[in-house]
């Protein structure tokens, strides 16, 4: 297929990302139907989400003929690197762009809307208005929390890209003065940062985490303190 038509190519990106937001809506959908106890509708959206991943997976493959294995045992241990290392590079690409613009305009956005459209719908509906101005607040809160989240995968794609050419990778020491540790959740990877604390939960900033009240939970996915472990940079070699 020729890619240098950019419409070809536009479409085909359009099409790989609504196959791919259809198929981790439908998971969402089946676990909610799972819960609700309708299990063969549940079982249609995990059905239904699966063939939407085969069918962002075909467009995937057309977007980077280069990643196309065919026949694996025909290739060289070189031509398997350069492949890995490929996956690596776009991973790179889409978790830096995460973290250095999307979130970021979202956070900007976000608090923005919030300033301005909850004090203009005070005005016709306070209790609405409210919700409004919560959901926006919310919202600017998990944008933030989210990009040194995806700063981190960045980080770590480039110690595996690197592991991966040379052979050797490693990681910081974690921080060993409770103080200023950083702390990291093994659910979603939001990272507690001391310095920051987290006001929203009442937590203020320079609270050590094992100060942290006991029933406090991560604000991005809800586990509980027990499911966070001490932070450790992913540390690439000059």
């Amino acid at each position: 297929m020729d890619l240098s038509n950019p419409t070809t190519l536009a479409n085909l990106e359009a099409a790989f990302g609504g196959e791919s937001m259809a198929n981790r809506k439908y998971l969402f959908f089946a676990d909610v139907c799972k819960k609700l106890g309708l299990t063969d509708l549940a079982k249609l959206f995990r059905e239904t989400a699966n063939q939407e991943t085969e069918h962002a997976f075909a467009h995937f493959r057309l977007l980077h003929p280069e990643l196309v294995v065919a026949n694996p045992e025909s290739l060289s241990e070189e031509e398997k690197k350069q492949i890995a290392a490929r996956c690596l590079e776009l991973a790179i690409e889409g978790e830096t762009y995460e973290f250095t613009t999307m979130y970021p305009e979202f956070y900007a956005q976000a608090v923005t809307e919030r300033d301005a459209s909850a004090a203009a719908e005070f005005k016709e509906q306070e209790e609405e208005s409210r919700e409004h101005a919560g959901i926006f607040k919310t919202a600017a809160k998990n944008f933030g929390l989210l990009t040194p989240i995806e700063e981190y995968h960045a980080k770590q794609y480039g110690v595996a890209l690197q592991a991966l050419e040379s052979g050797t990778a490693s990681k910081a020491p974690a921080d060993s003065n409770p103080a200023t540790q950083k702390w990291i959740c093994l659910q979603c990877s939001v990272i507690y940062d001391p310095a920051e604390g987290d006001l929203d939960s009442g937590i203020a900033p320079g609270t050590p985490f094992a100060a942290i009240p006991e029933d406090w939970s991560c604000p991005i996915c809800g586990v509980t303190k027990k499911s966070f472990v001490p932070y450790q940079e992913p540390a690439i070699a000059a």
